[in-house]
């Protein structure tokens, strides 16, 4: 019973978490859609616009607590992941909507599929989710994904001790810490910051993010972190300039929020 009700919690949190792409932030819309943040290349896509995923059953597996289902509709295919349950090839199913991967690979079939929705499960005669016999997933998704957010967002490093990073030159130049100082009148501004990458997460909700330090800020202040957002892509160890738009009490769902972010960053070395 415990692992069913943790399983339907889980699925409610990870559609919650990819759906909610353009919250509240400075008191006010961020303005951004998910169209924008979801490139086609690779990564996380936006929740699949339809009612329902149905069709036969053309082939199915079942791995650490995931049932994968080639749903065949009309000649059209596609992989769908739902929490393991008993299913037949030939049967005809009906699947509640949810979020579309690209090029994601399973690590326990070691196997790379590339377009898989991941479902909730079925659904009743009545569009209700059916959630018997259900087990909780693991092994598969993004550790990142599966990992309960510390309270500043996703995975907050702790200070690297030999930081010192020269700061940005330029009008709208600040330190992480003087960025968290004015974070107020900042929000909804642009800004440049120059801070060493002491951590990256690629390819999360249609982007990648960059965890930034240079020296300034502490850790029993918090302000000493900074989480940039961008489409392009740094190594940890790269000193980099980062020129993006402040914002403040940013909620993505499912806990992760942040008191300052930086999005649509450009960088340069």
């Amino acid at each position: 019973m415990i692992r069913q009700i943790m399983a339907r919690n889980f699925f409610k949190i990870l559609l919650i978490l990819f759906s909610l792409t353009g919250l509240m932030a400075c008191n006010g819309d961020s303005n951004e859609k998910s169209e924008s943040q979801t490139p086609a290349d690779t990564g996380m896509e936006a929740p699949v616009k339809m009612n329902t995923l149905s069709g036969k059953v053309a082939e199915t597996m079942n791995s650490v607590g995931y049932t994968y289902i080639l749903l065949d509709k009309e000649g059209e295919k596609i992989w769908v992941a739902v929490p393991e349950m008993q299913v037949s090839v030939g049967e005809e199913v009906v699947l509640v909507p949810g979020i579309e991967m690209v090029n994601f690979t399973s690590t326990t079939l070691n196997r790379t599929f590339e377009r898989i929705i991941f479902s909730a499960g079925p659904v009743s005669g009545k569009g209700e989710s059916v959630e018997k016999n259900v087990k909780m997933p693991r092994g598969d998704l993004p550790m990142e994904m599966m990992k309960a957010p510390a309270s500043g967002g996703m995975g907050v490093s702790t200070p690297i001790e030999d930081v010192k990073v020269e700061k940005a030159t330029g009008q709208d130049a600040y330190t992480i810490a003087e960025i968290y100082e004015k974070k107020s009148g900042l929000c909804n501004n642009k800004i440049l910051v120059r801070g060493k990458v002491v951590k990256v997460l690629p390819k999360i909700l249609g982007k990648n993010w960059i965890h930034l330090q240079d020296g300034s800020g502490d850790e029993k202040k918090g302000n000493y972190d900074l989480v940039v957002t961008s489409q392009d892509m740094p190594s940890v160890g790269d000193v980099i300039t980062v020129s993006g738009t402040v914002y403040t009490d940013k909620d993505f769902g499912a806990g992760y929020k942040y008191n300052v972010i930086v999005e649509e960053a450009i960088i340069t070395k």
